[in-house]
């Protein structure tokens, strides 16, 4: 197999319809040092979670496999506050073979209490990003043995979880060697990171349910015609009885 300057490829045998999916969605994403994915997976009328939080799960075996594989490509996985709060993720690499991530949690006003997965489970490094004006009535002496804190100041026009530029927390994740990440949820943190122009690609899996109501997936401000809608590259991937949408969006 060849691989050209496009991030394409060309192979001397012609690939199975399955090995060239795999090729066309992975092969990109191991070639940039630098990359933000965002991922979500939704309902067909665009819901991610029940009115009550939740969410497992929404899609099939298939694509929880593609998220963990996404997971070994990075260097670090983000979620918002109310995922872990809600879901209680482990957020490692468990489905395929692997090393787990730097598991990112965004806890501007410290709220979440130190027994979730994340900080208790010891599977893998944590590192919970807290706003200069936050504190935590939740934990108790040294934080450190329950997570590496990352204190980040000002919350701007688009802060995540009213706490983080999304620009901001990418940089100082990049100054500790974190480079490569998966937003990974949920929907409000994805849309910021979106709506900031970060994400070189967006990983959007629809499954063959309808919910009604419930938490909504991707949130952006409101347009007036559908000409300020965005349109980009995408393909269409099967997964089992999903659509993953792959969304290239550089």
């Amino acid at each position: 197999m060849e691989l050209d300057a496009s991030e394409g490829w060309q192979a001397s045998v012609p690939p199975t319809t399955a090995a060239r999916n795999l090729l066309d969605l992975y092969l990109p994403l191991t070639r940039r040092p630098d990359l933000v994915i965002g991922q979500l997976g939704q309902s067909l009328d665009g819901r991610i979670a029940t009115v009550s939080g939740k969410s497992h799960y929404i899609t099939g075996p298939e694509d929880i496999r593609r998220v963990h594989r996404l997971r070994a490509l990075v260097d670090a996985v983000i979620v918002g506050t109310e995922t872990v709060a809600l879901d209680d993720p482990q957020l490692t690499v468990r489905e395929v073979e692997g090393e787990n991530p730097v598991r990112v949690v965004l806890d501007p006003q410290g709220r979440l209490p130190p027994d979730r997965r994340v900080f208790s489970d010891g599977a893998a490094r944590t590192l919970v990003v807290r706003s200069a004006t936050g504190t935590s009535t939740m934990w108790s002496g040294d934080d450190s043995r329950v997570a590496e804190v990352l204190t980040l100041s000002g919350a701007g026009p688009i802060g995540i979880e009213q706490g983080f530029e999304p620009d901001a927390l990418l940089k100082a994740l990049s100054a500790r060697g974190i480079r490569r990440v998966l937003v990974e949820g949920g929907g409000v943190t994805v849309s910021r990171f979106l709506e900031a122009g970060l994400l070189d690609r967006l990983h959007l899996t629809v499954a063959p349910i309808l919910m009604g109501s419930g938490r909504p997936g991707i949130t952006l401000p409101a347009i007036e015609t559908l000409d300020e809608a965005l349109r980009p590259r995408c393909r269409r991937v099967p997964m089992g009885d999903d659509v993953l949408f792959d969304l290239d969006l550089r």
